[in-house]
């Protein structure tokens, strides 16, 4: 079989993994709710879905979470707390690292905010060297949308089983597989490593 023309990767839980408690946790400190109702608001909830679909601003999430929690720091407070959730899965990042030495196009596909993207941005160098990111809330909608899949399919230039995606949710990945994408779950680092070492891709 014929190496993938474009290796898409999720992000959260596949090149870095992320806690939310640890934002409630901080978020809460500074509230006047308990910490469990910050969770719910921050994590899974329909408030972070508008806002990872863009239909909200990081703004406009900041003043929802502070008129419902009674958090009392600054927005430029709430964006350090809420943000600084993240540490790289460093043999994901040593993947990468090799697939772009071997001039493979790469690609994020995450579903995620503004905020998250900015700080992993700022501190984590590996992400600025993807070939190019299809992020939810630019898109207006979230994995498994069609619609999102399409975006990457527009982005990369490439359709079925020339696309190699990567992720760690089911139905996301079996999105992916419908369309005729090759597909990896991951599980662990390690079962994702080895079925790429199977494509000869490490």
């Amino acid at each position: 079989m014929n190496p993938p023309e474009a290796i898409v990767f999720d992000l959260g839980k596949v090149l870095v993994d992320f806690d939310y408690g640890i934002a409630a946790r901080r978020i809460a400190a500074n509230s006047k709710v308990p910490l469990p109702e910050v969770r719910a608001r921050i994590e899974h909830s329909p408030l972070l879905a508008r806002y990872e679909t863009g239909r909200i601003d990081s703004e406009q999430f900041y003043e929802e979470v502070k008129n419902g929690t009674g958090f009392d720091g600054t927005f430029e407070e709430f964006s350090r707390l809420f943000a600084d959730i993240f540490w790289p899965i460093d043999p994901m990042v040593r993947l990468h690292d090799s697939l772009r030495r071997r001039n493979l196009p790469t690609f994020i596909f995450s579903n995620t905010n503004d905020l998250a993207v900015t700080h992993i941005g700022r501190n984590f160098p590996f992400f600025s060297l993807f070939t190019d990111y299809i992020l939810s809330y630019e898109h207006g909608a979230m994995k498994p949308d069609a619609a999102l899949y399409e975006v990457v399919e527009a982005t990369t230039g490439q359709q079925g089983d020339h696309i190699l995606y990567l992720d760690d949710r089911p139905e996301n990945i079996e999105a992916g597989r419908e369309r005729g994408w090759r597909v990896i779950l991951q599980e662990t680092p390690e079962k994702t490593l080895a079925a790429m070492r199977k494509l000869d891709l490490t």
